[in-house]
């Protein structure tokens, strides 16, 4: 992906950031060109890309508002169809299935994430991983719907809700 200052890109498991420039810097005695991506969460943090390595890293597009009705309804079918029981795989083996997922960078995973955790919470108390993993990718979804569809966050909220609640 080929990434211009002013674009909009999704960073995996950090969010929607904008790439506000390419600066040099000097690593280790080397000068070297980075994009400096500026998070659009209400944290404001800048990661820098290395210009020559940007395409190791699984940045992507946000989605297209068009795409934001077939997010909603992944999130309304799948809130609506029972999971495996939790039983069925350890914790471990359920957090690194979840860290992949986070890892992808597809929003659709993290829709993935945030149902499996909800319909998880209403059976049971979430351990505190699940609950702390289970907001990141709220945030993380509802920032980019919020970016997307140009509307504050907790309108993106409450359209991720209704979605989940509707099933």
């Amino acid at each position: 992906m080929t990434l211009t200052v002013g674009a909009k890109v999704f960073y995996p498991g950090r969010g929607p950031c904008l790439v506000d420039a390419i600066v040099e810097k000097v690593v280790c005695g080397m000068s070297a060109r980075f994009y400096r991506l500026t998070l659009l969460d209400e944290s404001g943090a800048e990661l820098f890309v290395p210009v020559n390595n940007s395409s190791e890293v699984s940045l992507r597009s946000l989605l297209g508002r068009s795409e934001i009705p077939k997010l909603l309804d992944h999130l309304k079918t799948c809130a609506g169809v029972p999971k495996d029981p939790p039983s069925s795989k350890n914790w471990r083996q359920r957090e690194l299935e979840r860290s992949k997922l986070f890892r992808s960078g597809s929003i659709f995973d993290l829709a993935d994430v945030v149902e499996t955790l909800t319909q998880l919470g209403s059976i049971k108390t979430l351990a505190m991983d699940e609950r702390e993993t289970l907001l990141r990718a709220r945030k993380l979804l509802i920032c980019e719907i919020s970016e997307v569809m140009n509307e504050t966050k907790s309108a993106a909220e409450a359209r991720m809700d209704h979605a989940l609640n509707s099933a």
